[in-house]
């Protein structure tokens, strides 16, 4: 269960990159407006946080599965397991869209496209 949400979240990983990289491979115009950057940047985001928070979970849920394996199926029931699916796909959305915003309402000089095909967090 948690192994199949972490291989949705590495497929949504090239998922937020690869089509405007294809896209720009083909054009051979590597530049990105500012709001498809925003979007890229949060969607990515909401991945990396996401999948941070789903291996916290499978370590847990290893854990329970060699330290108490008598006590396993009570311990990680079928409800225990979505809570630890659903809290970091909400909680990772939530940090992404406030990171995202909070860099985009700064005020830059210069125009609005960016000359890169991938739109990261550092400089």
């Amino acid at each position: 269960f948690l192994l199949s949400h972490l291989a949705f979240v590495d497929f949504c990983y090239s998922s937020a990159i690869t089509p405007k990289m294809m896209v720009n491979f083909v054009v051979e115009h590597n530049t990105i407006s500012f709001h498809a950057c925003a979007t890229q940047l949060g969607c990515f985001l909401t991945c990396m946080i996401t999948e941070c928070f789903l291996l916290a979970s499978m370590a847990y849920d290893r854990y329970v599965a060699i330290c108490s394996p008598l006590h396993y199926s009570t311990v990680m029931s079928k409800r225990v397991c979505v809570q630890l699916v659903a809290v970091p796909y909400i909680y990772s959305f939530l940090v992404a869209l406030f990171h995202t915003i909070i860099t985009f309402r700064l005020t830059y000089c210069g125009p609005n496209v960016i000359n890169h095909f991938y739109c990261d967090d550092h400089p």
